[in-house]
């Protein structure tokens, strides 16, 4: 996640932050608040910190609602405590990724209280965003989902391409058996 993140700064920051590093003393000290715009449920504290912390170490970020919380809109859903350049600079990748989370949060959890008490289950799929799987995954967690597989590699499923090239479901399950040894279900 680290690697990640410095990624997604190094996108964005480049060589530095030529506004903020010419305005701002390097050892000034702010707090910031990140408000909600709209109801949702919140995901991705935890790679909205890591930005910060990438920038300044000694970031003090506090989850003031949790994820997979319900925040209302003009509600406080963290505060935090580092050097202003940190939050200056690292204030639009973290938004971004908390936006992002947050809004699959809040979809899926409008899909989870449709099908309350039915039985039915919420499942994901693999079409992520490339790069952001394991965070959209996430998001789907804290928003009452369940994670389906995560990649072609932990979980066969038989598609109408595959049942085409095979000839059938029957073959395309046999070869999957023959060649793995994944359970099958049918």
């Amino acid at each position: 996640m680290e690697d990640r993140i410095r990624r997604f700064l190094a996108e964005d920051v480049g060589s530095g932050d030529i506004t903020t590093d010419a305005i701002v003393p390097p050892d000034h000290l702010s707090e910031a608040l990140i408000i909600a715009k709209e109801e949702c449920v919140i995901a991705g504290h935890e790679f909205a910190r890591e930005v910060f912390l990438a920038l300044d170490p000694d970031v003090s970020y506090v989850d003031v609602i949790s994820d997979g919380k319900q925040a209302g809109k003009g509600e406080t859903v963290a505060s935090l405590q580092a050097r202003t350049r940190a939050i200056l600079t690292g204030e639009r990748s973290a938004l971004n990724i908390l936006q992002r989370l947050s809004g699959i949060a809040t979809a899926t959890r409008r899909f989870a209280d449709a099908v309350a008490d039915t039985g039915v289950r919420i499942l994901d799929t693999r079409k992520t965003s490339p790069g952001l799987r394991a965070m959209e995954k996430y998001a789907v967690l804290m928003g009452g989902g369940e994670n389906h597989r995560f990649g072609l590699y932990d979980m066969a499923l038989v598609k109408e391409n595959h049942i085409a090239i095979a000839g059938s479901i029957r073959a395309a399950v046999g070869r999957i058996r023959a060649q793995s040894d994944c359970d099958i279900e049918v």
